[in-house]
């Protein structure tokens, strides 16, 4: 296998937190999947930091990609769930799962981590 790219987001939580506030449930709607609100609504407290960290594993999926958020991109477009040990996994399909496809892309490693102020995702891309 070799690596077609790895990239790196980071978010200020506090941004998250704003536009969840400020566009309430248009905003989940917009940029995370149903199970991912479900996954990070689960614990109330840290749950601006959970959308933060996915958001900028998403920012970097698109940077893997070459596309940026433009097109016929969707943010719901890739879903990011944890496995049974809590690992992130990557799913895409739409646009995103085509441009992947395109660039030979078949193996995605995703890294999360976050603090009460940040949030950083890490994708890096295999063919």
């Amino acid at each position: 296998m070799s690596i077609v790219g790895h990239c790196v987001d980071i978010v200020e939580v506090a941004r998250i937190a704003r536009m969840r506030l400020e566009h309430g449930g248009h905003f989940l709607e917009r940029c995370f999947t149903a199970a991912e609100q479900e996954y990070c609504l689960r614990n109330a407290k840290r749950a601006d930091e959970h959308f933060s960290g996915r958001f900028a594993a998403k920012e970097a999926v698109l940077k893997v990609l070459g596309t940026g958020w433009r097109g016929k991109i969707a943010w719901t477009d890739m879903e990011i769930l944890n496995d049974a040990s809590g690992k992130p996994v990557l799913r895409l399909c739409g646009e995103c799962a085509a441009v992947a496809g395109a660039l030979g892309i078949v193996v995605w490693h995703v890294s999360i981590s976050h603090t009460e102020i940040h949030a950083v995702g890490s994708a890096i891309g295999e063919k």
